[in-house]
């Protein structure tokens, strides 16, 4: 009888694929690093099913380059590896859409729709115009993007749609753009109530209540009943715009219609607004009355409400009785997502309790609410200002390789300015390969983040440092790649350095 196969290995975690793919050779989209690091993904896991996919993408977020890198590979997957799917190929344009030169890397993911017989999601195209709108501040590609849908791509232009174009024009900070929009296209797409709430919410942000409080009285006159959305829009605007009696008495007119009219009574969102609103601007006691009136009110307050609650109270610096309605909330039941842990962290963090916020992260760990990237840079770097330089890097080492979220340029940039501080040529050196990992792992510019560290960090303008940096510490193919004024940061000041660069350029 021949002997029983070998079991199969279990299919690594996503955590595990994504720090094979941060540390795999090269994170150029070439089709031979494309085909190697396909056939690495088939060494490790005999399947990528969709789920995992858009996990090691979402966990790749903060390393573009890297995550395009993986999506190209998986295209190199036989099929029996890994099938795809629409949205992960949303995630990918995503990506795409965020880099510095974006349309000629959208244009081919987007190609991939048709190629591979997948239809466009509704998440597809309002992705494109909140990236060309919002991250790269071009609101014209946006709309000329959605005035082309039908003839480039076959794809109707509904009111959705529209609306979605409407909701990155009003995040870009561009609301009468949006505005004059909805007037000069109302025949073709007559606004509801989602048109009006959206305008409302880009006057709000651009703190112009009184063309907020406008919008709803068009609605009005339109025949479209204000929902609590638009409500709760227009008092967060309030805040926003610093009218706080403003906001306390449109609340006030909100319960009092709310008697008669069940779409204006306060709701969760409403109370939540209310509470961080007030504590943000210093009433405290005020919000914490808001909060206790709540349930006699018959409103329950979620999570959000004691994340707001807990916010405010920390950034008072009142982290102990943070932590006392921390300890109330778990107590009525309520589940604490990663909002709440990344407040009480950075609070305990503040007051120098560091100890006592890794544990609330391990805790954090232990009931299965994944730490974000944040979390991990404000310990690293309150673990640097408390001198544990070594927990810190440790901190690091594990994200790292994958054993906690990844890194992000926050990251490198918190540790490479700490790195200054001590004037050690072996920190310097440390500093050197952050700025490489950089480069290798996320495609910055080294000259570029040096410049931004030198002029962001105040502790520089006292660093000076002697003797050269012993560059061998790090592997031969960044060793040769090393800028060369990397070595003026131990032989002068970073005003100096900085001086240097504007020169060799």
């Amino acid at each position: 009888m021949p002997p029983p196969p070998p079991p199969t290995p279990p299919c690594p975690s996503p955590r595990q694929i994504a720090a094979l793919v941060l540390n795999h050779p090269s994170a150029t989209l070439t089709a031979a690093s494309e085909r190697s690091l396909s056939a690495s993904l088939l060494a490790a896991a005999p399947a990528l099913p969709t789920p995992v996919a858009n996990a090691v993408l979402k966990l790749l977020w903060h390393h573009a380059p890297r995550a395009l890198l993986f999506f190209h590979a998986l295209l190199r997957l036989p099929p029996r590896a890994h099938a795809l799917s629409p949205s992960t190929v949303d995630l990918a344009l995503d990506l795409a859409a965020r880099l510095r030169h974006p349309r000629q890397l959208t244009s081919n993911v987007l190609a991939l729709f048709p190629h591979h017989g997948l239809a466009f999601t509704p998440r597809t195209f309002p992705i494109l115009f909140e990236r060309f709108a919002v991250s790269h501040r071009r609101p014209d590609h946006a709309v000329r993007l959605f005035l082309s849908l039908h003839r480039t791509h076959g794809v109707s232009q509904d009111l959705p749609l529209f609306n979605s174009l409407l909701d990155a024009l009003v995040k870009s900070r561009h609301a009468g753009k949006a505005a004059s929009l909805v007037r000069a296209l109302e025949r073709r797409f007559p606004p509801d109530a989602v048109t009006y709430n959206t305008i409302a919410d880009g006057w709000c942000r651009v703190k112009d209540t009184s063309r907020a409080l406008d919008v709803l009285k068009q609605m009005v006159e339109s025949g479209i009943a204000p929902t609590m959305a638009t409500y709760n829009i227009i008092l967060k605007g309030f805040f926003r715009a610093g009218q706080l009696q403003h906001a306390w008495d449109f609340f006030l007119q909100m319960k009092k219609r709310g008697r008669k009219d069940d779409n204006c009574k306060p709701d969760v969102v409403s109370y939540t607004t209310m509470v961080h609103g007030l504590g943000v601007a210093g009433q405290l006691d005020k919000a914490r009355k808001v909060f206790d009136q709540m349930s006699e009110e018959g409103c329950t307050p979620s999570t959000a409400t004691y994340n707001a609650l807990i916010q405010v109270i920390c950034k008072k610096g009142n982290v102990m009785d943070a932590m006392v309605v921390f300890s109330d909330m778990i107590g009525r039941g309520y589940v604490p997502n990663v909002v709440t842990y990344t407040v009480l962290i950075r609070g305990l963090c503040h007051v120098g309790k560091i100890d006592q916020a890794m544990k609330l992260l391990e805790r954090m760990k232990s009931e299965g609410c994944e730490p974000v990237v944040q979390i991990y840079n404000v310990l690293i770097r309150y673990s640097f200002e408390e001198g544990e330089i070594d927990k810190a890097l440790d901190l690091f080492d594990r994200m790292s390789k994958g054993e906690e979220c990844l890194p992000n340029q926050d990251t490198y940039n918190i540790i490479i300015s700490a790195m200054f501080v001590r004037k050690r040529a072996e920190d310097m050196a440390v500093a050197a390969r952050m700025v490489m990992e950089m480069v290798d792992r996320a495609g910055h510019d080294p000259l570029a983040e040096l410049a931004i560290i030198c002029f962001s960090s105040s502790s520089l303008k006292r660093a000076t440092f002697a003797g050269p940096v012993d560059w061998t510490c790090l592997p031969q193919t960044q060793r040769s790649s090393v800028p060369k004024q990397c070595n003026a940061i131990t032989a002068h000041g970073p005003w100096e350095i900085m001086h240097g660069l504007k020169e060799q350029d």
